[in-house]
């Protein structure tokens, strides 16, 4: 109790000094938690838009070819074929499913009794929610057998919900009419967070089963979107690769032709967002470290000038038989009380402010998302005071222990 009632005395004995000095590491603190908490809002607000999204999974869909292969010209029309995905899930390993997609319209006349509107009409399979990870808000998915029976059913997005059923209520058993073809409802999609989708957004949309859309639209077997979601352990980039191979095989398209199957990788544009996110997350203990270098800088400053003033007590404290570890202990703990001091306020203020933020960002609907600091960060941040504390007394306390007793005895 002595030895740190002590300490509290050396810093209050000049508190305008010390409140001075501390405010250089309570402010590199304070920004250094608001840098942390909107990083991560900004992080967040990132990977909820994609968090519906499989992140394990290829798309991929035909144009025309671009080079002439086995006698056909180049400019050649082609389709991938509902056949095709059997013969893509028995020689290509590593996949766990695939989900094609075959657009009735972008725009087609939605209606129920006097209440209608323009909404994208697509067939789906079972297999759809593996991709686009979205629960119901009322009924099932499309399932095998509705594809097997072909049936007039269908998912609703929830906007085509909220405009064909301004009442609310479960829509489950009602019946549509998409164009001059009535469908039965089987589901209604929750709203749809993410800002990656395929075709266009599924709040829009009326999904039905794709052999009911391919019949009804003399599609024969022609699918225009192929997904593919890729099994834990494979490599999405490869799984793409082999098959694009199997189609353009099967399809008698030149191997190199990359223009006749473009496709999108889900995976890769992931990395790239962890790239983003492990970039930004050091570029902000750059900035937060600088800051807080420089407030242990002014701390440092100080502490020497405590020691020059304090020369004439620590010739007698050595005199007397103090050790140089003493003395060395004494003003590195100082240094210590005052950093973590101020750096535990500073991350108590910037967590307060986060705290104030959170509720504003969610009712303003920006792009930031949870501006939160987790507290293995904030324990971070502590044992960093805490180091930088002992680095800023280290200088004035070698400088105390090269003090001769004899020489400050003698200082006025």
């Amino acid at each position: 109790m002595d030895f740190l009632r002590e300490i509290w005395t050396t810093i209050s004995s000049n508190r305008s000094r010390s409140l001075l000095t501390a405010f250089g590491v309570f402010w590199g603190m304070f920004m250094l938690m608001l840098l942390i908490g909107l990083g991560n809002a900004l992080t967040n607000g990132i990977y909820s838009n994609i968090e519906g999204f499989a992140m394990n999974s290829c798309t991929m869909g035909t144009s025309v070819t671009s080079k002439p292969y086995k006698g056909f010209q180049r400019g050649r029309k082609w389709d991938i074929l509902l056949s095709d995905l059997d013969v893509v899930m028995q020689q290509v390993e590593g996949v766990d499913c695939v989900a094609p997609m075959v657009f009735a319209s972008h725009s087609t006349q939605v209606s129920i009794e006097d209440r209608h509107g323009e909404y994208s009409l697509v067939g789906i399979t079972a297999d759809y929610p593996k991709v686009m990870l979205s629960p119901l808000l009322f009924g099932r998915f499309v399932n095998t057998i509705d594809m097997q029976e072909k049936r007039k059913v269908c998912v609703i997005g929830i906007n085509v919900y909220n405009k064909l059923f301004p009442f609310g209520g479960d829509p489950v058993g009602e019946q549509i009419m998409c164009g001059s073809i009535p469908y039965t409802i089987i589901g209604v999609r929750q709203k749809n967070g993410n800002s990656v989708y395929i075709g266009g957004d599924p709040d829009d949309m009326v999904q039905a089963p794709v052999t009911t859309i391919q019949k009804a639209y003399n599609y024969g077997e022609t699918v225009h979107i192929l997904m593919a979601v890729a099994k834990q352990g494979y490599s999405v980039a490869n799984i793409e690769k082999e098959i694009k191979t199997v189609l353009k095989q099967r399809h008698q398209v030149a191997p190199d032709d990359d223009k006749a199957l473009w496709g999108f990788n889900a995976e890769e544009e992931f990395k790239a967002l962890e790239y983003l996110r492990i970039g930004l997350s050091a570029l902000i203990w750059i900035i937060g470290l600088g800051t807080l270098i420089s407030g242990a800088v002014g701390v440092s400053n100080i502490m020497l000038v405590t020691v020059r003033e304090r020369t004439k007590e620590i010739g007698i404290r050595r005199a007397i038989g103090a050790s140089p570890w003493v003395i060395a202990r004494q003003i590195v703990s100082e240094s210590i009380v005052l950093t973590s001091i101020a750096g535990v306020v500073g991350i108590v203020a910037g967590v307060g402010v986060l705290a104030v933020l959170q509720p504003v960002l969610q009712q303003s609907d920006t792009f930031l998302k949870n501006p939160q600091v987790s507290f293995s960060a904030a324990v971070t941040c502590l044992i960093v005071i805490i180091v930088i504390g002992i680095l800023a007394g280290l200088l004035p306390a070698i400088r105390a222990l090269n003090i001769k007793p004899i020489e400050a005895l003698s200082e006025e």
